[in-house]
């Protein structure tokens, strides 16, 4: 047998070239080598040949590099997607967008004159920031359904965040552009990956309950306030003495409106297939559909010229959204301070105090914001990849300009992106139509929304997210994996108990604590084999990569059964694709304990990278092999004789 050693570590040069490792050197004259660590390569005869890469020369030339891969025309047409659509644009493209455009605009307009109230501000600030950041997802965004914009999740995360004020939470939409453009920029867009479909699952059902139960009392007429789902109930229960009977009514009957209109969507009419549909059951059903997608619109409509028709010298029997601000929001910066005459306290506050103030919110704003975004543009992606870099950079740039026409924070809207896809858009630039519909109800509509019911809005807000509870995924996750109920349910008690960018976080920990406990406690199979020599050994076989939370645990068991069998012992490493510091260590240990009893110990398929990492402490006897043959080899150089096993 061939073979060589440095100091105690012994490889098998003939495993080494029949392995499927990487292999370096010429083939030729067989001085072959195994590629390991980025620090240094381990060559055939044991040394270790360190690479220049910490030379001067080879830093300029990784930032000379990066500067002309980030300059590159490749980077522009990724980083700028208009560049890719915009030059193969035609007439039909147009009329898709146009239609699109126009329908969604109408869906727009009164969900945020509705969202306003969730956010705790007035209905113009949801008008506010539903313009501009439609213009800007046209250059940046990279999903053609995307509506940027107010959306009932973003608008409970402010109030919650800014407390009612608009001051604050047009800051925040600042602050959480700036958060998502630096994720973006720094290619932190996995960071949603931390937060699984069980948590997301659970905080969106504990959303829709609470956007649900803070518009009960819109529906009633009473004032009621509170930040989770049981301080609004109990503020509720509070002042129901003084419901008014006028909005109930409206409320109820604007509910089954919308319920019943929303089924005219799916209405069809005529033949099921379509080559055998005439063009009147193609106008009907198309009149339908178009009914039913603008039945938020209809209704405000209606509502409003109720609202206006009953409303006299004495006042109106509802409660009217009142007077919004003709014209368009004065643009200038978000506000960085606050006086006196601005803040509940009566004391100034610095930018650090108001930012000090939002808390977490900072950071779970935008981490929603782009899970919502991100879960669009997967829903209709037709299985293309979605770039969560970009989306980021596109929706983090749409708040820091929203907050300059002092919008709140928004993002991409699942109801609108739905919408905007039945319509027919066929890319970004539809939302120029819809920003600009927005416009036009700023400029010439406002004094006739003083009319509108909040009663109708609330309406609308609990027919849109009632939806949102995600019921049907229990069956499915108890028939999967039953654990992953835990997080799920937890997040969502959470939510409803606590303030939500407390219960998000939550649920977030209790998932990385079950990842922990996967991590801390690999499967593990044990199997006594015999090798052709005729030779019992005990091969033992974790599942996956050495890291600190689970070294100790092998450690146990490895010495447990090498003990309680008595035999030559094997560590099949096939599955081990990293290690640590710390499972170094205690592979250092091992190997000691090992030779201590003289009992031989041997790591099979151990990939090169990982043994670099276990023999930076230079264990003793640390010996890998390759092909299973060797291994009556490698017995026989320690003069290894067939033992009795040990009883127990």
């Amino acid at each position: 047998m061939k073979g060589s050693r440095s100091g105690d570590h012994l490889y098998i040069n003939d495993a080494i070239k029949c392995s499927s490792i990487n292999i370096i050197g010429d083939n030729d004259n067989h001085q072959c080598g195994l590629k390991g660590s980025n620090e240094f390569i381990l060559t055939e005869d044991g040394k270790k040949i360190i690479p220049p890469c910490g030379r001067l020369e080879e830093v300029k030339s990784w930032i000379q590099q990066k500067a002309r891969s980030a300059f590159s025309e490749k980077m522009l047409y990724k980083r700028l997607p208009i560049c890719r659509w915009l030059p193969k644009y035609n007439s039909e493209d147009a009329v898709g967008d146009l239609v699109a455009g126009i329908t969604v605009g109408l869906t727009v307009i009164p969900q945020a004159l509705a969202y306003s109230g969730i956010a705790g501000l007035p209905a113009a600030y949801g008008l506010y920031g539903s313009f501009l950041g439609c213009f800007v997802y046209i250059l940046l965004g990279s999903c053609k359904d995307v509506p940027v914009g107010p959306t009932a999740i973003a608008a409970l995360l402010t109030y919650q965040t800014a407390k009612g004020s608009w001051q604050k939470s047009v800051l925040l939409c600042f602050l959480s552009g700036i958060v998502e453009l630096l994720m973006g920029l720094f290619g932190l867009g996995f960071l949603v990956d931390f937060v699984s479909g069980p948590v997301s699952s659970g905080f969106t059902s504990a959303v829709s309950l609470i956007i649900v139960t803070s518009q009960v009392k819109d529906v009633l007429g009473i004032s009621a306030h509170g930040t989770t789902f049981i301080e609004i109930w109990g503020s509720i229960f509070n002042n129901i003495r003084n419901t008014k009977v006028w909005d109930t009514i409206l409320g109820i009957a604007c509910i089954c409106v919308l319920f019943t209109m929303r089924l005219l969507t799916n209405v069809r009419i005529g033949p099921k297939e379509e080559a055998q549909t005439s063009r009147l059951h193609k106008v009907v059903n198309k009149f339908f559909w178009l009914i039913g997608t603008s039945r938020n619109a209809i209704l405000v409509i209606v509502c409003g010229a109720i609202g206006f028709l009953l409303h006299d010298a004495e006042g109106s029997p509802f409660n009217l959204i009142g007077e919004i601000p003709p014209g368009l929001p004065t643009f200038q910066p978000p506000p960085f301070s606050l006086t006196a005459n601005e803040t509940k306290t009566g004391k100034p506050e610095s930018f650090a105090e108001m930012a000090s103030s939002l808390g977490s919110g900072l950071i779970v704003v935008p981490l929603i914001s782009l899970m919502e975004n991100i879960a669009i543009c997967k829903a209709f992606a037709n299985g293309k990849p979605v770039d969560a870099t970009q989306e980021l950079i596109a929706v983090g740039v749409a708040n820091i300009a929203n907050s300059f026409a002092q919008g709140f924070p928004g993002t991409g809207s699942l109801s609108r992106a739905a919408v905007n896809n039945a319509s027919g858009v066929r890319t970004p630039l539809g939302s120029l139509y819809t920003g600009a519909l927005v416009i036009l109800a700023l400029l010439f509509l406002t004094p006739y929304f003083y009319f509108i019911p909040k009663a109708s809005l609330a309406a609308i807000i609990i027919a849109a997210v009632v939806f949102m509870v995600e019921v049907k995924v229990v069956k499915p996750m108890w028939r999967s994996k039953k654990s992953d109920l835990i997080p799920g349910i937890g997040t969502f008690v959470a939510c409803l108990a606590l303030p939500l960018e407390i219960g998000i976080l939550l649920g977030v920990g209790l998932n990385i604590i079950f990842i922990l406990y996967h991590a801390a406690r690999p499967k593990i199979s044990l199997e006594t084999l015999t090798t052709p020599g005729g030779i019992d050994y005990l091969i033992i076989t974790p599942d996956r990569c050495l890291i600190f939370p689970s070294v100790d645990y092998v450690r146990h068991l490895v010495t447990k059964h090498s003990i309680r069998q008595n035999l030559p012992v094997v560590i099949d490493c096939s599955h081990i694709y990293g290690a640590d510091f710390t499972a170094a260590t205690v592979i250092e240990s091992i190997t000691q304990d090992f030779s201590k009893r003289n009992q031989p110990l041997f790591f099979y398929n151990l990939k090169p990278s990982v043994s670099a990492v276990f023999e930076g402490l230079s264990p003793v006897d640390f010996v890998v092999y390759y092909r299973e043959e060797q291994l009556d080899d490698l017995l026989r150089e320690r003069n290894y004789k067939q033992r009795q096993s040990l009883s127990v």
